[in-house]
């Protein structure tokens, strides 16, 4: 798994390591300074005395780029804040097709189902499951017979007995 950082800070994590190196601090110490595996930094040694600076440099991100450019990608967000009712939709649930249309009508970008699952998870947003209620609930209602009516209902164990229906007494 590729580490967290971009490819600019983890180069500069591989520079900082040839440096100490370079000082004769050994390997251990580098990666206990550096928070990595000892095991990279004797890699990162080696393929700097195989290749140089270009052993160590970064270099561009595999796989195929991204659809949407930054600018889209924070615009997609702000829409989504907005809700789903804001963009026609019956309820304010945000649903991977929904979003999915939303990209195709607003930038043009034909995104599989589920990899605007993916997208947005790389966003930060995360699966909600919304609660049910029923829109004829009463929460004043509700409260009241909690303070009054529930007390007044509700089941106490009498003085001296265990709540639990067990019995602990040894069977003879």
């Amino acid at each position: 798994m590729r580490p967290a950082g971009s490819p600019e800070e983890l180069e500069r994590r591989r520079e900082r390591a040839i440096a100490l190196l370079k000082e004769g601090i050994a390997p251990v110490d580098v990666a206990h300074r550096l928070g990595v595996d000892r095991r990279s930094v004797r890699r990162w040694n080696a393929a700097f005395r195989h290749d140089g600076e270009a052993g160590i440099a970064s270099r561009p991100t595999p796989g195929r780029p991204s659809a949407l450019d930054d600018k889209d990608k924070r615009r997609l967000e702000q829409w989504l804040l907005k809700g789903a009712r804001a963009f026609g939709y019956p309820t304010d649930l945000w649903t991977c097709p929904r979003v999915g249309e939303l990209i195709r009508d607003r930038l043009g970008v034909d995104y599989h189902v589920d990899h605007v699952g993916r997208l947005l998870h790389q966003l930060g947003w995360s699966p909600q499951k919304p609660t049910r209620r029923a829109l004829e609930r009463d929460e004043s209602g509700i409260a009241r017979w909690i303070k009054k009516e529930w007390p007044r209902v509700k089941k106490t164990p009498r003085a001296g007995r265990r709540s639990s229906s067990s019995s602990t007494k040894p069977v003879s």
